[in-house]
């Protein structure tokens, strides 16, 4: 029968057992970091849709485009994305069909990170775009720092849980 001395561990066995944990920790982040992350950017401009791409591309990510709602919705289906950078307005149009995107995105992979970057927008359409699961929501023109450093914090943060993506 063992004594209750002889059950608890050492310090060295438990500092072994942590770093043992740690070290599998460390490899898991390590080979995450070896894969280059996933962007798509959605927008009826072209040159939005390169500037972003050459950007965000020299900096570490791939880079799909999309210039219309469904062609994005056919990428979306076919990778997942760490992050979608998107236009809320599509086209002529007036209402804010890019929006669509975000329901989609949390459909297929809802732990990918949403940013609205738009030209158009109001308090009301900031609040549904929330509402629906974006991450963050830019005012055109936005310099292209700030959005890779607003994309870089929502990489490096973890996403909250909240009952839209539960």
């Amino acid at each position: 029968m063992q004594t209750e001395r002889s059950k608890r561990i050492g310090p060295l066995q438990a500092l072994k057992r942590v770093s043992g944990r740690l070290r599998k920790l460390f490899e898991k982040q390590d080979s995450a970091a070896q894969s280059p992350p996933h962007l798509l950017v959605v927008d009826d401009e072209e040159s939005i849709c390169f500037s972003l791409k050459e950007y965000f591309s020299d900096n570490g990510f791939i880079v799909d485009t999309a210039r219309e709602v469904e062609e994005a919705e056919r990428l979306i289906s076919k990778r997942k994305y760490k992050v979608v950078i998107q236009d809320g307005r599509m086209g002529v149009q007036t209402d804010f069909e890019g929006l669509r995107i975000v329901r989609t995105m949390h459909e297929h992979c809802p732990e990918t990170r949403i940013v609205i970057l738009t030209a158009y927008g109001s308090a009301e359409t900031e609040d549904e775009a929330k509402l629906l699961g974006a991450d963050a929501f830019l005012r055109k023109p936005q310099p292209l720092s700030q959005v890779a450093q607003v994309v870089r914090g929502l990489i490096e943060s973890p996403r909250r849980v909240t009952a839209r993506n539960q």
